[in-house]
């Protein structure tokens, strides 16, 4: 005589199977053990409580011979963010090893389909562990193919890759930033030297003749403020409209001449 197999719904005298049952699933299955914390049997119990309340939500076990050797977690969720039908998901499947070959799974395969019926719910999705490949092929026999890859993370270990990715630009704009703050420096301590006696700016022929760009020349004799601050003599011109720029950021009484500010 064939064993006998009972499916219903989870009761709170369960949480002791259930916490069996769960220890055995999440040894050697990797990444999903490292992600899920192991429960104690007062959250089982809590758990069970709550799925009893939910009506889209049921925690199922099989019973081979009046012991519980098998679960299964239900739900209904919609089927996309798109569509009006809901699917009936079966989660956390798994027999005790000791009981397997009894016809377990397919009770509660069996039992997630006859509520999908009930819910008129056209589709069912089984969530299984990509290395159990008995469970897989189990599935496949019932006609279940694969339709996506489901990932597990920590919140924290998605937060630190997310950071080591944007690691180099991260770098690249601290760089940026302190070689602004090192010219701004620079501008700032020349600006506050001694005051140089302003020359008349040579003229173009006689830039010409000195073998000195005519821009250069003309802006080597000015000065920032009236303070012997002279963009020319000590920086490149390119880069004399974003100094100029920060000078008058960092102090506003300093104005520096039109053609200054214009920038080579």
């Amino acid at each position: 005589m064939p064993p006998a197999i009972v499916v219903r719904d989870a009761q709170a005298d369960d949480a002791e199977a259930l916490n069996g049952l769960w220890r055995e699933m999440t040894t050697g299955t990797g990444q999903q053990s490292r992600v899920l914390p192991p429960p104690t049997e007062t959250s089982i119990r809590s758990a069970i409580e709550r799925h009893q309340a939910d009506p889209n939500a049921r925690l199922v076990v099989a019973l081979l011979d009046d012991e519980v050797a098998a679960m299964a977690f239900l739900r209904r969720i919609a089927f996309s963010p798109v569509h009006d039908d809901a699917t009936i998901t079966v989660e956390y499947l798994h027999v005790l090893s000791s009981a397997r070959r009894h016809g377990l799974g397919k009770a509660l395969i069996a039992e997630a389909a006859a509520w999908a019926e009930y819910e008129n719910s056209p589709h069912v999705a089984v969530l299984a562990p990509s290395a159990a490949r008995e469970a897989n092929r189990f599935l496949a026999r019932l006609g279940l193919g694969q339709a996506a890859v489901l990932r597990f993370a920590s919140t924290h270990t998605i937060r630190r890759r997310l950071a080591a990715e944007h690691a180099p630009n991260l770098l690249a704009l601290l760089s940026s930033r302190r070689s602004v703050l090192a010219r701004r420096a620079a501008l700032l301590h020349r600006a506050g030297a001694p005051a140089v006696p302003e020359t008349p700016p040579p003229s173009s022929a006689a830039a010409a003749s000195a073998g000195q760009p005519a821009a250069t020349a003309a802006s080597a004799g000015q000065s920032a403020s009236g303070e012997g601050v002279s963009l020319g003599e000590t920086l490149p011109l390119s880069e004399a409209s974003s100094l100029a720029e920060a000078v008058t950021l960092v102090h506003p009484e300093i104005s520096l001449p039109a053609s200054e500010s214009a920038g080579a």
